[in-house]
Formats: structure tokens, sequence, C-alpha cells
């Protein structure tokens, strides 16, 4: 796709979106599997509900200009998604793990945040301004699910990985009964 204009930017960045909101929709059934934390489990089942309304409302921003909703690969957003299983594939402490997958999820909220956040201004700038409260919505909700992340790894979390061993704890204790150990 040219982009000749701010219209055809406003158009390709919002294709990427709709790939995004349908490649999370796929990869956060298996991160819910994953996780041990309840609260976790629950604020992303919760995000998953929302994410289909998120693709929900960007299908009608595209009916609103007259054309039907087509996604564009959006290789962002893709490598954020690997990354996040990359970690789910790691061996270790599930509340190290569960505290691996809040930072995973907070990186595609915050990419999806500035995604949302210039396709809102471009539909502003164009007079979309339907379109341009459909897209504050979705905005909205991204830094909310953001803001419960952060909360969970705040007071549960964290918390719990802090009372995991790190492997150079588990080392130091190994050598530690060695040299107490009789020959």
């Amino acid at each position: 796709m040219r982009l000749e204009s701010l219209h055809d930017l406003y158009i390709k960045e919002l294709r990427d979106l709709y790939d995004a909101e349908k490649q999370i929709i796929k990869a956060l059934p298996k991160m819910i599997k994953f996780v041990t934390s309840s609260e976790l489990r629950s604020a992303l089942q919760s995000h998953l509900e929302k994410t289909r309304g998120h693709a929900e409302r960007l299908e009608q921003v595209f009916e609103k200009l007259g054309s039907r909703a087509r996604a564009t690969k959006y290789k962002g957003i893709e490598g954020i998604i690997n990354e996040g299983k990359e970690m789910m594939e790691e061996d270790g402490d599930s509340a190290v793990l569960d505290a691996a997958i809040i930072s995973a999820a907070q990186r595609v909220e915050h990419y999806e945040m500035a995604g949302y956040g210039c396709v809102r201004t471009y539909a502003q700038t164009l007079g979309y301004e339907d379109q341009a409260r459909l897209l504050e919505q979705t905005l909205e909700e991204e830094k909310e699910a953001d803001e419960k992340l952060t909360q969970i790894a705040e007071s549960v979390v964290n918390p719990a990985a802090m009372e995991s061993r790190s492997d150079e704890e588990y080392e130091e204790e190994e050598e530690g009964r060695g040299l107490f150990q009789s020959d």
C-alpha cells in the first residue's frame, strides 16, 4: 500500500492493529493456561474478552470507512508475542514465570497503546470524530489493562517471585552442603 496521504497511513495502521488484535486473541488463551496466579489468570481472561471487543470495534471503524476489515501482518506485535511464548518455555519458579508473563503482556499493551493513540489522533485530524471515539474507548481499555497488570505485579506476583530462590542462592546452598559433609 502506498502512503500518499494521512488517510492512507490511517488505513494501514488500522489494518496493523486489526492483525495485532487477532494475534492477541490467539495468544492469550495459551498464556491463561500457563499462569499460576489466579488474579493474573482472571485479569488475562477479562482482557481476552475485551480484546475480542477491540477487534469488533475496529470492524466498526472499517465499516464507517466503507471498507471491510482487513488485517495486514503486523510483525512488531508478532515479535513481542513470540518473546512472551519464549518466556513460557523457560524452566523456573511459577511465580517468577508469572512475573515474566506480566512483563510480556505489558509490552504488548504498551505497543497497542502507542498504535491506538496514533490512529485516534489521525481520526481526529481527518474529521472522523465517531471513529476517534471508538478508538479512544479501546485506548482507555488498553490503559486499564496495563494498570491492572501493574497492580497484580506489585501486590501479588512480584512479592511471590521475591520469595523464590535465585540460581546463585541455590548454588551457594549446594556448595555450603558440600563444605559440611564428611569425606
